[in-house]
């Protein structure tokens, strides 16, 4: 089957056959443009997550031991498993329920979540400083690599080769010298932290304004504290970033090498969904934009 034949049937197939406590219950999909998962609302309190790939699911057996681990640790609520499905009905991995987090995700470019009128950035940005700083200072023992946990410099072949596919549609001159730029950052000289590695409008949720959850922890692991400071242009206006500098503690070789992380992370994404996800392909352009544009002011320099 694969990922491909993932609907409501199956789900409450799955359902009914591993956890009959719960058969019954109504099961609706989740609309999201997320790539790696089908999600399921079952009933009013749970969701059902279900691997599209292979690669995704081998990040559930991550998740089932790690997340209940973090989660008293942390400023916000994040999944908590509730139960663990097997391959079955034709479906080949392993799956996950979790308990529903309420809150509105975002994906609108420009803006990061779907904030409401009249919210006030600030707040918002501290709440991801905060987030990001406990999930930092959390015992590492035992954890595993993140999905981006190698170094920057480790990514310039694939970076350039996003800038060169995108030529007359981003401005590649400027892409380059941001990359170039990023690559100079000095490494970091700390040891490796927990770090989400995926701070994207879908992967957060807010309610009132603040944040209320993160979820998708598919990329969770040890690996460069800058990784994290993607959330800086994938989830705040410009304005806003100063806040969040300050609030998680971001020097200038970290924030250098955050920015190369964002830029890097969305070429490769804008690259790969142009076509496919024009809601992924139009986060990604916009925060290109925004790294572009800021290098540019830096610099002194005019965009072509």
């Amino acid at each position: 089957m694969g990922g491909g034949g993932i609907d409501v049937g199956l789900v409450r197939r799955l359902v009914g056959a591993q956890f009959p406590r719960w058969a019954g219950l109504p099961v609706e999909p989740v609309n999201s443009a997320g790539t790696s998962n089908a999600m399921y609302r079952l009933g009013q309190d749970m969701v059902v997550r279900l691997p599209r790939a292979a690669g995704s699911a081998d990040d559930v057996a991550k998740e089932h031991r790690w997340l209940p681990w973090l989660a008293p640790r942390l400023p916000v609520a994040v999944p908590v498993p509730l139960g663990k499905g097997v391959p079955g009905e034709g479906y080949p991995w392993h799956w996950s329920v979790y308990r529903w987090l309420p809150g509105r995700t975002g994906s609108a470019p420009g803006s990061g979540p779907d904030l409401g009128s009249g919210f006030d950035p600030g707040p918002f940005a501290e709440d991801l400083a905060g987030f990001i700083g406990a999930l930092r200072r959390i015992d590492t023992a035992g954890g595993p690599p993140s999905y981006r946990s190698e170094p920057l410099a480790a990514r310039d072949a694939a970076t350039r080769g996003a800038v060169e596919t995108l030529r007359g549609v981003i401005d590649t001159a400027t892409a380059a010298a941001a990359w170039e730029e990023a690559l100079r950052a000095p490494a970091p000289t700390g040891p490796a932290v927990w770090i989400h590695a995926d701070l994207q409008p879908g992967n957060v949720l807010v309610e009132n304004g603040r944040l209320s959850a993160v979820i998708d922890f598919g990329c969770l692991g040890l690996g460069d504290a800058a990784v994290d400071l993607i959330a800086a242009w994938y989830l705040l206006p410009a304005g806003a970033r100063a806040v969040f500098r300050t609030a998680v503690g971001a020097d200038d070789a970290a924030w250098a090498r955050g920015r190369g992380w964002a830029l890097s992370v969305a070429l490769a994404e804008l690259r790969y969904y142009r076509v496919t996800n024009p809601v992924m392909a139009a986060i990604a352009r916009h925060v290109i934009e925004e790294i572009l544009t800021d290098h540019a002011r830096r610099h002194g320099r005019t965009r072509t």
